[in-house]
């Protein structure tokens, strides 16, 4: 008599009490971060009506943030995870309230330096967000045992997601009211993070094989990732994908000069792809890629770039939200993919490190691809430039195909 079928359960990591609370303090800091760029896009483009000046919000994060990136994996190995992220997440409660004063009635700092002020808080935000992004992923990896890696990162990109979705479209209607009252909801929703916190244990700072000098321990994080060509490939197709293929940032200005409507509207505009991306979720919940997974990053990204090529040229509201969707959709299965592919193949004691290359990769590659969607609407036109990203990113997807056989085949049960 042969043995039964193992089921699988979707809902596997969401057993996990801790967890449940990781996602809790996911979900508001999503939200607040995702709130955050839509008001203060809508802020800049209503002072500057500039479309290079919205590149600009993503190049003053994206700096600081690369910088420090390959510091902060450091000191997620060697320092209590938590703790980074309470320090971290407290920094950006401060880093926010400046915000909100810059936007009182009182305050003349806008009146007198422009939208300096506002680039200077958003280099401090890329700091701290450099050290948040190098904790939390190697945080994750603490709370969940291997076997729900992949169960816990869909649920984790799922989340994310919905923050996405609610953040960007809450931040339109309250800007729709003032500045002031979205930069205090922002600031509330940070707190909630925190709270949620509390309720995780801190978990043992992993014990490493050998002593390391800063120098070695940032070199053998670099070494792993470049040496690895699954990793490297994963991260590569998604650094250009969203580098030339993104058009959140120009957002702003297609909601003004393309499809003429107002910050509610491009409100929903923002969170239309990360409602895509929810929809992938749960299918991939109830039927995760495993076998032919590299194929399936290869296709979505593809069909990403065309989805993307899609919202360039259309006029009409609702058909550009639905292309929107589709851009968060085929994304979603590449981030999901490549989550798993980083939990199964790093060494917990290198978590930090391995999650900080992928943030220099991934994390600043939307800022980075801001400032390349303003320089490239600048110099092209706004359609134009967003149709040129999503060729670009096809293009990437067929040479890194044709180079990277072990990405192409890869196969997520088998990874040791």
């Amino acid at each position: 008599m042969q043995p039964p079928i193992s089921k699988h359960d979707p809902f596997a990591a969401l057993r996990i009490k801790e967890f449940l609370f990781f996602l809790n303090t996911r979900f508001f800091l999503t939200l607040a971060i995702q709130m955050q760029s839509v008001i203060v896009s809508w802020q800049i483009y209503e002072i500057t009506h500039d479309k290079l000046a919205l590149g600009f919000i993503g190049l003053s994060e994206a700096v600081p943030f690369i910088i420090i990136s390959f510091f902060s994996g450091h000191i997620a190995d060697i320092v209590s995870r938590k703790l980074i992220i309470i320090i971290s997440v407290s920094l950006l409660i401060l880093s926010t309230s400046a915000l909100l004063y810059f936007s009182l009635d009182s305050s003349i700092v806008i009146q007198t330096y422009g939208t300096l002020p506002i680039y200077l808080v958003f280099c401090f935000i890329g700091i701290v967000r450099g050290f948040i992004s190098a904790a939390f992923s190697a945080f994750m990896s603490q709370i969940v045992p291997r076997e729900h890696y992949a169960n816990s990162a869909t649920w984790n990109s799922s989340v994310w997601h919905v923050g996405a979705v609610i953040g960007p479209a809450v931040a339109g209607i309250i800007c729709a009211i003032s500045f002031k009252a979205a930069y205090s909801v922002n600031i509330v929703f940070i707190g909630l993070a925190i709270f949620s916190l509390i309720f995780i244990a801190s978990k043992p700072i992993p014990k490493k094989v050998k002593k390391e000098t800063l120098q070695q321990s940032l070199a053998v994080g670099i070494k792993f990732v470049f040496s690895n060509q699954i990793i490297l490939g994963a991260l590569s197709l998604d650094l250009f994908a969203v580098l030339f293929g993104g058009a959140v940032a120009m957002l702003p200005a297609f909601a003004g000069e393309v499809l003429f409507v107002g910050p509610m509207e491009l409100g929903f505009l923002r969170a239309s792809p990360a409602v895509g991306a929810v929809f992938t979720a749960i299918i991939l919940a109830y039927k995760p890629i495993t076998k032919n997974a590299g194929k399936s990053l290869f296709l979505n990204i593809g069909l990403f770039g065309l989805a993307t090529i899609f919202f360039a040229i259309s006029t009409n509201y609702y058909l550009s939200l639905f292309f929107l969707f589709l851009t968060g959709a085929f994304d979603n299965v590449s981030v999901v993919i490549r989550h798993t592919i980083l939990q199964l193949s790093t060494p917990d004691e290198m978590r930090g490190r391995v999650s900080s290359v992928n943030n220099i990769f991934i994390g600043s590659s939307n800022e980075i691809g801001g400032f390349e969607s303003g320089l490239a609407a600048n110099a092209l036109g706004l359609v134009r430039s967003v149709i040129f990203g999503g060729v670009i990113t096809i293009l990437i997807v067929a040479g890194t195909y044709k180079i990277a056989p072990k990405l192409r085949k890869l196969d997520l049960k088998k990874i040791e």
